[in-house]
């Protein structure tokens, strides 16, 4: 099995997340793409084939299958256009269908997803006691600006928007009791940003529940969060950047564009170089 390797949401040659991705004929069993992602060791791997008319795509960490991936879609959308040419594909996930779109310029890809729909909702407060206590956070840490959330675009994740930069360069956590805590809440990642301005972001997530300490870019968690955004009434504008990866020294940028209904889809731009 041919694995590519690509990192989405690269900041020129530098930066981005790696992911793996397999374009096959049809898709092996389960077990199969699980131990090919556990051997390329990235946070996701990508495995799709055509099927019915789109692409059938499936999602495994080192540790766990995933019902979406925004980073990883990024890097499929690049690998489609570099074998089929510059387009937008058809993608059937485990549980929605959503579209990328793949460019070449030049010497540059990019790739253009547009997300399953969003929403979300109040995280209950011995969750959100929990997760604090996980990462040495008080209530104190919190922006006031924005609540914390349990946020979805595709996968579930819990957000914790910090009110200073430096809170979020100290994150850490036992990876363990991070693994317990996101499978016992059902959040594939949690999502620690913070406030540049009203339109930039930056942001760190941790993967715990995928056996990975934490993504240098994070497309799914980056839906979730303008899907909340949005449905916040938060002066957006429209559209927002997200700056990932820097405490890793894996610099990636993230675009997000957004329409105003509520719940509906957002559309996460990136970058992405070969490895």
């Amino acid at each position: 099995m041919q694995i590519l390797r690509l990192a989405a949401f690269a900041e020129g040659a530098e930066g981005g997340n790696p992911a793996g991705v397999a374009l096959l004929d049809t898709l092996p069993d389960a077990a199969v793409m699980q131990q090919v992602a556990a051997d390329v060791g990235y946070s996701e791997t990508a495995f799709a084939a055509v099927q019915d008319g789109a692409w059938r795509v499936r999602y495994f960490s080192p540790g766990s299958e995933v019902p979406f991936c925004g980073h990883a879609t990024i890097a499929l959308g690049a690998a489609l256009a570099l074998r089929h040419g510059d387009g937008e594909f058809a993608l059937q996930l485990n549980q929605a269908a959503i579209r990328v779109q793949g460019r070449r310029e030049a010497s540059r890809i990019s790739a253009t997803l547009q997300s399953p729909p969003t929403w979300s909702r109040a995280v209950a407060p011995p969750l959100l006691q929990d997760a604090l206590q996980l990462f040495g956070l008080s209530a104190a840490d919190l922006d006031p600006a924005l609540a914390p959330a349990h946020i979805h675009a595709g996968a579930d994740h819990l957000l914790l928007p910090l009110r200073s930069r430096g809170r979020l360069a100290a994150m850490q956590y036992a990876l363990a009791a991070g693994r317990e805590l996101m499978q016992r809440a059902g959040w594939i990642t949690v999502a620690l940003v913070w406030a540049e301005s009203a339109q930039r972001f930056h942001a760190r997530n941790a993967f715990a529940s995928g056996g990975v300490y934490e993504d240098p870019a994070t497309g799914a968690a980056a839906a979730a969060f303008a899907g909340y955004l949005r449905d916040a009434a938060w002066p957006h504008e429209g559209a927002i950047q997200i700056v990932q990866g820097e405490d890793m020294g894996m610099r990636s940028l993230l675009r997000v564009d957004m329409t105003a209904a509520a719940g509906s889809p957002v559309q996460v731009s990136g970058e992405v170089r070969l490895l």
